[in-house]
């Protein structure tokens, strides 16, 4: 990267009080390949299969299909120069918790961690009953043990990164390196035999969905850009593990600049691949879009082909979940916003108790059928938190010119205000479109997930204080330089 220097960056965190002798720490062993093998993990996942067919049936028009990709991919690569900052400034593992705890506060921090480490167990809870209902299809004897499946799958990974960092990231680069040739292979197939698979196209279709004209119109271009930032989120994966990567300065910018491109890459070309493949009236509405694609290649083949493709792509995407959560949650427990135990780290560089927690989430989540809400109400968060994490950045150019900045963000001030901007302009439009729709419907009742989120930011403050009365004995100490 043109913006990197040799300038070092260091964040040490002390052994938390009261931890016993022995205790681990995590381990730096990871580098770009893996922050980029990561993003790709978390990334590209379930969303791929349904997010085309929603788009295609809210805006019918192939140009336009495909802007709303390229915008969400120009909105990722302005916000990735700001993270990739903040995060070579300030390498902690823990994800955007730590930018918004240092520049803002305590309390903001808490805002961030908490709705990111449950939304990100919901999703651990929702890809892994996804598997369970693929694998169902492969094998049918498999009906109606889906759940236990499901749980059987998160405890497997909570055994495989229990052994330490190094076994989770072999198979977080094992099977991204595998979903992203497969998803290649796919698209080369798709160009190389797509005509044919026109030719292939039943005489009989669904009409072209109207395209929408004024109010509805903006919206439509709304709820597709939801969908695309939505689906592409988690290219920036590479901060979750900041405290383990070798050389943070250098490979936390790459890995994220890589990431975007390498996710938006593969996004687009699976995009064009479908859209070569199948006509509009037949994405639109089609909630297997990619399965109609590969089916229309490879026949009889092409489901069995797609699905034992997405099992991959889902497990990749799981093992980066569970990453995730229990880094988020180790980076508040050291920092007094949890119980300090849950910092606690064994000899192969996992924090145990934290992974565990993690996993009893997710199974929590799996067991009482609530993921979903779950999810739907924190999408509020994902967007404020990155409104939160381009706001630090500015934050602490002000506050804290003498930071050790390893990287600074390309075309700053404007990169950064752009993605802030649009942030909040997406903030607000989910916020209206959504009340807007429990007003059209003249239901209010469950909840939207807006006036979810509101509700539950409203009682995070009095569980914040507790949580900093509770552990006031325990906090780690920090030293930043």
């Amino acid at each position: 990267m043109s913006n990197t220097s040799g300038e070092s960056s260091t964040s040490t965190i002390a052994t938390p009080a009261g931890a016993a002798s022995g205790h681990g720490k995590l381990l730096q062993v990871l580098g770009m390949w893996f922050g980029i093998a990561v993003a790709i993990g978390n990334s590209i996942g379930a969303g791929i299969v349904r997010t085309p067919g929603d788009i295609a049936k809210m805006l019918p028009n192939a140009w336009l299909f495909i802007g709303v990709w390229v915008v969400g991919g120009m909105y990722a690569f302005f916000g990735a120069s700001s993270l990739a900052e903040l995060g070579a400034s300030i390498p902690r593992s823990g994800g955007q918790y730590n930018f918004s705890r240092r520049a803002i506060g305590e309390y903001a921090g808490f805002i961030v961690g908490w709705s990111d480490w449950l939304s990100t167990c919901g999703t651990a809870a929702a890809v892994s009953i996804v598997i369970a209902e693929y694998s169902r299809d492969f094998f049918p004897v498999l009906a109606g043990y889906e759940l236990m499946i499901a749980v059987g799958i998160i405890c497997v990974f909570f055994f495989l990164q229990w052994r330490g960092i190094r076994w989770g990231s072999g198979t977080q680069l094992v099977t991204s390196a595998i979903k992203t040739a497969s998803f290649l292979v796919l698209v080369a197939a798709c160009f190389a035999l797509g005509a044919h698979g026109r030719s292939a196209a039943p005489a009989t279709a669904s009409p072209l969905p109207t395209m929408p004209a004024g109010w509805p119109f903006v919206i439509a271009i709304i709820l597709s850009l939801q969908a695309v930032v939505y689906t592409i989120d988690g290219w920036d994966g590479v901060v979750y593990v900041g405290g383990e990567v070798r050389n943070p300065g250098r490979d936390i910018p790459r890995a994220i600049f890589g990431s975007v491109f390498s996710v938006m890459g593969i996004y687009l070309l699976l995009n064009l691949a479908v859209l070569y493949v199948l006509p509009m009236n037949e994405i639109a509405g089609n909630d297997f879009a990619l399965g109609a694609a590969a089916g229309r290649i490879f026949g009889r083949y092409g489901d069995p082909v797609i699905r034992s493709i997405m099992i991959v792509s889902i497990l990749s995407s799981l093992n980066a979940n569970q990453i995730f959560c229990t880094r988020t949650l180790y980076a508040m427990s050291c920092d007094g916003l949890f119980f300090n135990r849950a910092s606690r780290v064994n000899k192969g560089g996992t924090p145990v108790l934290a992974l565990f927690l993690s996993t009893v989430a997710g199974v929590l989540f799996l067991l009482t059928g609530t993921f979903e809400r779950v999810i739907d109400m924190l999408s509020f968060f994902f967007v404020a938190n990155y409104t939160l994490s381009y706001s630090s950045l500015f934050l602490l150019r002000k506050h804290e010119p003498q930071m050790a900045r390893p990287y600074r963000a390309w075309g700053y001030p404007w990169t950064t205000g752009i993605a802030l901007t649009a942030s909040v302009v997406f903030l607000v439009a989910s916020i209206a479109t959504d009340l807007q729709g429990s007003v059209a419907s003249g239901k209010f009742w469950p909840p939207s997930p807006a006036v979810l989120a509101l509700a539950v930011l409203i009682l995070s403050y009095p569980v914040f204080r507790a949580l900093k009365w509770a552990t006031k004995d325990n906090i780690s100490t920090h030293s930043w330089s």
